[in-house]
């Protein structure tokens, strides 16, 4: 996947970016996309494709496939591109800044928007092992296989539906800003993460604090599944704050008691190694008393009732514009393309 270079976004064309959206509207249905598929949705003359094509694949926006069917699939970079661009043209982003966090799943950078700074979490799926993630995750439902940046949308969807829903109750989350396909933004928190922290002034307070947090979020109806010393930031008061959820769970998943019990022992586990600090005190999971429902608010996928209105929103606007812009051929096949994924994606994504 290599370093993000974003130095180039400011000089593609409008054609360039119709040529990635094509390719990415043909990956809904085809590993790889045919030429002839490609030069169809984007509208562009046949000569006049193959060359973004050829430039594109120069940049590693796009990658050339050959084999019994020969043709174009997205690379993550160029994923990286169509989201970046459509954050921008929201005015939620201005100018990119350095990366401040790597992880095995996602990338982390430095973005400013309004003039202010943000956090953009880049999610790259693919870094572990397939067999882990169908693991820790629970994105396909009845899916059986997946592209890695398929799996990185789900993933950063979920992430900013439950960091949203969470931020609404009142639960110490970095404040949602917005996201597009891979990508989630989100308030920069002036802190520091906990595993970096060698101290704190009182161990047996924030140790409270955090068992009451994994507490509260399952009166919530959810588990974190991953609640650690590297997903908990200490603000400049030392009070915690939570991040990363996408592999959340409801309480009434068939692993849900493991994963708490999971998440307490974590917690333990840390405060032993690093503070000396033990507690016999600690919640069970028949200690959670369900107050609301956000597992069920939520969805599978991460759809909010909301995310799923704007979706469909989308979708009526995109088909209104193939049919004031588009030729008869390409309204059919567009919509034939699009419909087809609706239908074959709509149910995995709720």
């Amino acid at each position: 996947m290599g370093k993000l270079n974003v130095s180039l976004l400011r000089y593609l064309t409008q054609e360039d970016f119709r040529v990635l959206t094509a390719v990415e509207m043909g990956m809904k249905n085809h590993e790889i996309v045919p030429i002839n598929l490609i030069t169809s949705i984007a509208d562009l003359k046949h000569g006049g494709c193959h060359k973004v094509l050829r430039q594109l694949e120069k940049h590693r926006l796009l990658r050339f496939e050959h084999g019994k069917s020969s043709g174009y699939r997205l690379t993550f970079t160029g994923y990286d591109y169509l989201a970046l661009k459509a954050l921008a043209s929201r005015d939620t982003i201005s100018s990119f800044g350095k990366q401040i966090g790597v992880g095995k799943e996602s990338d982390v950078f430095i973005v400013v928007g309004e003039e202010k700074e943000y956090a953009l979490k880049i999610h790259r799926l693919g870094r572990i092992c397939f067999r882990k993630l169908k693991e820790k995750r629970d994105y396909l439902g009845k899916r059986r296989s997946a592209s890695w940046i398929y799996l990185s949308r789900l993933s950063a969807t979920k992430e900013y539906a439950f960091m949203k829903a969470l931020y609404d109750v009142g639960y110490p989350v970095p404040t949602p800003i917005d996201y597009n396909r891979h990508c989630v933004v989100m308030d920069l928190v002036n802190g520091h993460p906990l595993c970096h922290c060698h101290s704190v002034a009182d161990p047996a307070k924030l140790y409270d604090e955090l068992m009451n947090l994994i507490v509260l979020l399952g009166s919530f109806g959810l588990i974190h599944c991953d609640f650690n010393e590297f997903n908990i930031i200490l603000d400049e008061d030392d009070h915690p704050i939570v991040i990363d959820f996408p592999q959340m769970i409801s309480i009434h998943h068939e692993n849900a008691k493991w994963y708490f019990e999971r998440d307490i022992e974590c917690i333990r586990t840390f405060f032993l190694r690093r503070f000396k600090f033990e507690s016999e005190l600690y919640p069970k999971f028949s200690d959670i008393r369900k107050e609301r429902s956000l597992d069920q608010e939520i969805n599978a996928s991460g759809f909010t009732k909301e995310l799923e209105d704007n979706f469909n929103e989308l979708v009526t606007i995109f088909l209104y514009l193939i049919i004031l812009f588009t030729s008869i051929t390409n309204r059919i096949l567009i919509l034939c393309c699009y419909i087809a994924s609706f239908f074959g994606r709509w149910k995995e994504l709720i």
